[in-house]
């Protein structure tokens, strides 16, 4: 049998491995140019109930660090809220760093409708993460110390070498988790995923702009000597230090390791492409 021969019975690419990542790259661009598509409603609706469902780990974690004090297993069930984003099919701001910008290098969407859904699912995240933290501490006020001692170790961390870092490892191990989501059509693989991603962020007190910003709402709302000015100060840098973690540690080099596949998308996508959806 010739190597050209062998090379067809292996897989229509160079091997196997290509085709996989073949069809896990066209699954991520059909999903981030859905996503894309979306509505201003259906993005804020999504957003919202993505903040939300954050909120399920968040109580999870809370509920484990009360009774252990151990931010690692707390860490654990705290991926209960990746699973309910996973499962309800919801939006998390900083899950929108591969799929989205993937479509977008594909040229099956556009730079616009990126900025709207980043602007409307991070605004919703906070707010249904807002709402979702009152409901949380005015059902279990003894979880105060608890969400204490989260939001001053964000708050009091200061902008820092270390702060930076945790920020940039928190956006990472997020499109990370995302991007293995999409390498398998395994449920228990993508849950197991979840969990993973769970266990890293919280379990190691990352710093992550939606699920701390919940901890800090939290402590707001129970009566912690924390401000919302204290909030926005440890906000507007982590925000920034997510995104590029997760758009120059991941995205990019994704982007990267698939340019013969995106090239391929973009010599066949419509000159509009908001236009053909």
């Amino acid at each position: 049998m010739s190597s050209e021969e062998r090379r067809r019975q292996l897989g229509s690419k160079r091997a196997p491995v290509e085709d996989e990542l073949a069809e896990s790259f066209d699954r991520i661009v059909e999903e981030g140019a859905e996503r894309l598509a979306r509505s201003w409603p259906t993005v804020a609706i999504t957003g919202f109930f993505g903040g939300v469902e954050v909120g399920l780990g968040v109580m999870a974690y809370l509920a484990v660090m009360h009774e252990t004090q151990n931010h690692l297993l707390a860490g654990l069930a705290f991926g209960i809220g990746f699973i309910a984003l996973l499962l309800a099919k919801s939006e998390l701001f900083t899950e929108g760093f591969l799929v989205p910008i993937t479509a977008v290098a594909a040229k099956e969407a556009t730079l616009g409708q990126l900025m709207k859904l980043w602007s409307g699912t991070l605004v919703m995240n906070l707010v249904g993460g807002w709402l979702f933290m009152w409901i949380v501490v005015a059902a279990f006020p003894q979880w105060k110390p608890e969400l204490a001692d989260a939001a001053q170790h964000f708050v009091d961390a200061g902008f820092t070498w270390q702060s930076v870092a945790l920020a940039v490892l928190g956006g990472s191990t997020i499109t990370l988790m995302t991007r293995m989501q999409h390498g398998t059509d395994s449920d228990p693989a993508k849950i197991i995923a979840a969990v993973a991603g769970g266990f890293l962020l919280a379990g190691l007190q990352l710093f992550h702009s939606i699920l701390d910003s919940l901890l800090i709402f939290g402590a707001i709302h129970a009566g912690v000597a924390v401000t919302y000015a204290d909030w926005i100060g440890w906000f507007a840098y982590t925000l920034i230090f997510n995104m590029l973690g997760g758009l120059l540690l991941v995205t990019a080099l994704r982007l990267l390791r698939n340019n013969a596949l995106i090239q391929e998308r973009r010599d066949a996508a419509p000159e509009d492409p908001s236009a053909a959806r």
